[in-house]
């Protein structure tokens, strides 16, 4: 008997504490704001392929700039060496032209040195990344 009613109260517990049988109410609201300036998209770094190579005789430096950009959470690719350049260029496939401004202001580039890669093949490889940086004399490890 005493079995009957533990489970009787348990069944009538439960069944009062159910979610079904609840009596609650949620209701979410947006709000949509409009502003006169365009907000840049939200960048999720470590989805951005980022490649870095050395346009320079500088020893290591793309490896140097591949540290720096790894420790921000990009996605990096190994270092690479490239042709010699004039300066520093940053490279980006459609879509990706505000990660290549934040990798530029990172790298401490000027904003009008980032370019997008249209057909040109900077590094062999590269074809498939998101932003390709060729680093110039003009490129600094201690200015990072």
């Amino acid at each position: 008997m005493i079995v009957i009613l533990f489970v009787g109260a348990t069944f009538l517990m439960v069944r009062a504490v159910s979610p079904s049988t609840a009596a609650t109410t949620t209701s979410t609201t947006t709000t949509s704001t409009t502003t006169s300036g365009t907000t840049p998209p939200h960048i999720v770094k470590s989805r951005v392929s980022v490649q870095v190579a050395n346009g320079t005789n500088i020893a290591q430096l793309a490896a140097h700039y591949t540290q720096v950009l790894t420790t921000q959470n990009w996605d990096t690719l190994p270092a690479d060496n490239a042709a010699l350049v004039q300066a520093t260029v940053i490279y980006f496939r459609p879509g990706f032209q505000t990660a290549a401004q934040e990798v530029a202001s990172t790298i401490h580039v000027s904003a009008t040195d980032v370019r997008p890669l249209g057909t040109a093949v900077p590094v062999t490889g590269a074809q498939s990344d998101d932003v390709i940086v060729i680093l110039g004399p003009n490129a600094k490890t201690s200015s990072t």
